[in-house]
């Protein structure tokens, strides 16, 4: 039987259930863990220890009395600091944010895992206003990369992916705009999924770019990824972008693994401008799922620009006002870009949605003969803490802009994704390989992520924090 901080949100419920620990042991290792060593990773904004171990002492009463308890009774959870949490100031990383009174009530999705019996243990860091790739905050700190502390998280869920990747809980939420789930989960080396645009309630959380936005899960297992999106589905009138579809839960079907469905490898950009890493990485995939076969993804570097133009006005026009009046707060990297969006011409937004509406369109076309297209998930490994530039495709760009390159084209038009961590033989940080499907196909996804994790091919360490830089 595995003990905290190794087994999976799983394996910790039916421990508890079984009655092998108490939620409040299970609470207390969380909350060493974090205490021990968050001070050099940096992932915690806040931590809810009295409001965890209440919650975990409600459990205990409720298995001795005989409960019916929930398939996540005991797992301790965080969430990226846009989510609100009763009592606690949702920053959305920022400094301005820090001035307002604190939330009245839990975000939705806080509410549905709590109700399937997870205990919400803390609140995380994360890039300002959610527009960032690195973890680096100018005001509260970066997050540091538990497989080496001289690294970057990415971001802008960095607090979710550090305190993962750490074993400080098994299960942490974060946003995806343009790539937030999925490149933390590739500098970290976890499972992390971008459900389809609609599916999960954005109820309480501070938005970014609301035709962008999507929240979910960050973990070390492709179980768990899929036990609590069955969670977290259903209706939610509070978030009027969300889809009324019926539930699908996924968890059942991950035992089917990848047979029968037709996987090919993207081609054109997403091979050309990957570094060695990335290409390896895409090539173990394919390798163990026995994929030959490449599509091309329409127009990717177009889909990347409209993104970028309508993330920047979308973006923008939230922030107007408190950049007339608050400009010296923000962190100047994200000022400069917000303060361009909103001078963006309107002609200018009105081509991106045009071209956004064409590209959705031609991406269904493609859907009709592949089922999973595999591609790499970040442009390279962690840079270093601080780096501001790397190579890519010959040229040496900006970091903060472009860890995010070959996620943008997916989260455009709200497909869903998994990001699986792959290690190549003899380097010591690992990388992602994004695994995208045609709009509500989770199942598909999860299922070829099962395939690629029981293959050893996709795996999630905890890191050893004592031998990290």
């Amino acid at each position: 039987m595995k003990t905290y901080p190794a087994a999976t949100c799983g394996e910790i419920a039916a421990v508890f259930r079984e009655g092998h620990a108490k939620a409040r042991t299970i609470v207390e290792a969380s909350l060493a863990r974090i205490e021990a060593h968050d001070g050099r990773v940096n992932a915690f904004t806040d931590v809810l220890g009295a409001r965890a171990l209440a919650r975990a002492d409600a459990l205990d009463a409720a298995r001795s009395r005989g409960d019916v308890l929930g398939p996540l009774a005991g797992v301790p959870f965080a969430v990226k600091n846009l989510f609100d949490a009763a009592g606690v100031s949702t920053r959305a990383g920022s400094k301005i944010n820090n001035e307002k009174p604190p939330a009245g009530a839990d975000a939705a999705l806080i509410r549905k895992l709590e109700d399937a019996g997870a205990i919400l243990v803390g609140c995380l860091n994360m890039g300002e206003y959610a527009y960032d790739f690195t973890g680096e905050n100018a005001h509260y700190g970066p997050s540091r990369n538990p497989h080496d502390l001289t690294r970057m998280t990415g971001g802008s869920s960095g607090g979710s992916g550090a305190c993962v990747a750490a074993g400080m809980v098994p299960l942490a939420l974060g946003s995806d705009t343009n790539g937030s789930i999925r490149v933390p989960s590739s500098l970290c080396g976890l499972f992390g999924l971008k459900p389809t645009y609609g599916r999960l309630s954005r109820a309480g959380t501070y938005p970014f770019v609301a035709s962008f936005d999507h929240l979910g899960p960050m973990a070390r297992s492709v179980g768990d990824l899929a036990l609590s999106y069955d969670c977290m589905q259903g209706a939610d009138a509070d978030d009027p972008a969300q889809s009324p579809r019926p539930l699908e839960p996924v968890s059942a079907s991950l035992d089917a693994c990848a047979a029968g469905l037709r996987i090919a490898r993207a081609a054109g950009f997403f091979e050309d401008a990957a570094d060695e890493s990335g290409v390896k990485a895409v090539e173990a995939v394919c390798s163990a799922l026995g994929v030959t076969a490449r599509a091309h993804y329409p127009e990717p570097l177009r889909a990347r620009a409209a993104a970028f133009l309508i993330t920047m006005s979308e973006g923008g026009s939230l922030h107007l006002e408190a950049l007339r009046t608050r400009a010296a707060d923000y962190d100047p990297d994200v000022r400069e870009r917000l303060m361009a969006g909103a001078l963006l011409p309107a002609a200018w937004i009105q081509k991106a949605q045009k071209f956004r509406r064409w590209h959705l369109s031609m991406t269904a076309r493609m859907f009709e003969d592949i089922d999973v297209l595999i591609a790499p998930a970040t442009p390279c490994q962690a840079p270093k803490l601080g780096q501001k530039t790397f190579m890519f495709s010959g040229a040496e760009v900006p970091v903060r802009a472009n860890l995010g390159v070959f996620a943008q084209p997916f989260s455009f038009i709200g497909l869903p994704v998994v990001s699986v961590p792959i290690w190549l033989a003899g380097v010591n940080l690992p990388i992602g390989v994004q695994l995208i499907a045609a709009p509500w196909r989770e199942s598909s996804v999860l299922r070829v992520a099962r395939a690629l994790e029981a293959a050893g091919v996709a795996r999630a360490p905890i890191a050893n924090l004592e031998a990290s830089a």
